[in-house]
Formats: C-alpha cells, structure tokens, sequence
C-alpha cells in the first residue's frame, strides 16, 4: 500500500521533515529538526523511500496506581532518546482495566498527553496505543479517543496509531478484530489522512497470518502488529510473520520481550538474538516491553529506579541492559532513519502487565499487568 502524499498540510510538513533533518546534519540546533513521514510500501513500512529503522521502548500501562504511570514524564520519555539510543516509544494506554481510561479517563488521558509531547519535543515517533484485550466491546470509546488524538497530533509526523493492542484468543479477526479495526481506521483517516496505523490481531497479536489472509483493503499506510516474547516464542511464531509478509502484510513489532509472555523468568538469550536477527533482516520497527521498574524480568529498570529518566547503566535489569545494547546497535545502514549515538549518549536522527493476568484470565502469551 505506497502512500499517496497529500499536498497540503502534509507536503508542507514532509518539506520541514527534511530540512529538519538537513539542520541536524549541518550542525543547526536538534530543536528545529523533525522526522520523517512514514508509510507503507509493499511488505515493508519506509521513511524518505527507504526501510525505516524504529526501535525503542515501550511505556507500562498507564492504568492510575499500577505503578508504570510514574514514568508518564517528560524526563523519562527524553531518556528513551538520551540514555537508550532509540527514536520511538510506546504510550501505552490502559482502558478496561482497573484505573484504566473508562474509569479514570482524565488520569490516563492527562498521562498520555504529557508522553506523547515530550516524545514529539524529543523528535521521538511516537505510537499512541489502545491497550486493550478487548476493545472491540468499547468501540464508541475507541473511536472518541483516536479521532481526539488524530486532530490534536494528526500534522505530526512522529505519531503512530496502535488501535488494539492484544486481542485475545478467543477474539475472532473475522468477527471482531477485523470490523472494529476498519471503523476506528475509517475515523481516524476522516481527519489524518496518512500516519501509520497498526492493527492488532488474535492470540495476543500473534496471527498476523490470519489477517493478512483478510486483510483491510483500500486503506493505505496500514500495518499490522506482532507481538513477541523470546522466553515463549520461537521459530514457529516467526513463520507466521514470513507468511504474512509473504501475502503482502506490513509488520510492526509493537511490542516485545525477552523473558517469558507472563514477564517472567530470564533474559533468553539465545532467542532473543535471533528475535532480533529476525527484527533487523526485515526491518521491523519494535518497542521493547517495557520502561518500568515492577519486580518482574520484562522490567528494564531495577526497583525503584528514579522516574525523571537521569539515569546510569546501574539502574538498568539484565533485559534492560540487553535492550539498551541493542537499541544503540540498530544501525540501520542505508534506512530512511538511522539512529547516530554520540559517545556521551545524545541521539541525532540522520539521513543515510499488575501481576500477570486479566479481566478473562491469565495473559500468557503477551503484554501482561
């Protein structure tokens, strides 16, 4: 699905993408610089016509007194650029939970905005995600919510809409993911007609196969999402994935691990390496799961780690320490976006889960409490 630009205002705001990112390269103040637009072509999400590389962390859920919402900051969400070396975070709202957007919608919502400015003030992409396992039962909320964020950040380049994070595996794609998806999709093209979207998929967005099968059709600048976790999933996951891009499905790693899918256990090492072997062979930009520091091997923070993001590599878990080595390695030689770390850690872009468990039952197969 090739993106047909609009000439205005989204010429306009591509223009000063690129000048933003000459400015960066001549040396002119990073304040002045933007990123550049995405879209999909083909199989593959690109930026400037070419493989976009996109790494960096994701936000815990922001459901009020889970804990994650501490790191709702500008501070923390400039160290996702600063300390972590990557260009893109997840805002990951909660909706259906406890404390979650249905019932405290000014929390979560005051949450996600002061996130998603501080992303786009640090030249971060920036996906704004539904975190629900069932949010095609409040889909009028759903709807609200997207067309609220599109016509407040729609001009920007940096966002990235995550419409349903995790729909479970009793959640059918034919019978609910798919119809929800293209009416939430349909409300947010009404007023942003061209920033990536990202669908999530049954089995804790794990059948990407299943829906590039049936995909949405005559929509462009979608992809899908898939979610991994390297202590759970192997090789027979990834073959859903190649499937998938094999019937023309964009793919988005919108969320991954490297324990297990309840967030527990160690790092696996062996195949995290090759998750992320996969990762960088097709250029699948990712969110690692998560920027927190709850009591759990998903965490990449150590237990009360600091919120305000000034941070040394001590406060950092042993996934967190993996993660960051990782994000700073993401060369992406010849993308559209390369991630340039300087020594003391500043990023230049430059051209070249409450305790494991749901309201219907356990999470095991992703992002959990």
């Amino acid at each position: 699905m090739v993106l047909q630009k609009r000439q205005h205002p989204a010429r306009t705001r591509w223009m000063a993408a690129a000048l933003g990112l000459g400015m960066m390269a001549s040396g002119a103040p990073a304040s002045l610089a933007d990123v550049p637009a995405l879209s999909v072509v083909g199989s593959q999400v690109q930026a400037n016509g070419k493989a976009a590389e996109l790494s960096g962390m994701s936000l815990f859920w922001s459901n009020t007194g889970w804990g994650g919402e501490r790191y709702y900051n500008a501070g923390a969400v400039k160290a996702v650029k600063t300390f972590f070396g990557g260009n893109l975070v997840r805002v990951a709202v909660g909706v259906d939970e406890s404390g979650g957007y249905l019932s405290d919608r000014d929390g979560n919502l005051a949450r996600a905005r002061a996130a998603i400015d501080a992303a786009i003030a640090n030249d971060l992409y920036v996906i704004i995600d539904w975190h629900s396992h069932y949010a095609h039962e409040h889909e009028a909320e759903a709807i609200a919510f997207f067309k609220d964020m599109a016509t407040r950040y729609g001009k920007k380049n940096h966002v990235i809409y995550e419409i349903f994070n995790e729909p479970k595996n009793d959640v059918s794609w034919a019978q609910h993911g798919k119809p929800y998806a293209q009416r939430v999709v349909a409300a947010i093209r009404a007023i942003d007609p061209d920033n990536l979207i990202v669908v999530g998929n049954p089995t804790w967005s794990q059948d990407v196969d299943v829906a590039a099968a049936d995909p949405i059709r005559g929509v462009t600048n979608l992809a899908y999402t898939l979610h991994f976790y390297a202590g759970t999933h192997g090789e027979g996951l990834r073959d859903k994935a190649r499937k998938a891009m094999n019937l023309g499905a964009a793919l988005f790693v919108t969320e991954w691990g490297t324990v297990n899918a309840d967030g527990n256990g160690g790092v696996a090492q062996a195949e995290t390496d090759r998750w992320v072997q996969f990762m960088k062979q097709y250029h699948l930009g990712n969110a690692n799961w998560a920027l927190n520091d709850k009591s759990e091997g998903a965490s990449a923070l150590k237990p009360n780690t600091r919120t305000d993001g000034q941070w040394g590599t001590e406060v950092l878990t042993t996934s967190g320490q993996y993660v960051r080595d990782m994000i700073r390695g993401w060369t992406g030689a010849g993308s559209g976006v390369v991630l340039a770390v300087a020594p003391e850690g500043r990023v230049r872009l430059s051209e070249r889960r409450q305790p494991a468990g749901s309201h219907r039952g356990r999470a095991l197969y992703g992002c959990h409490r």
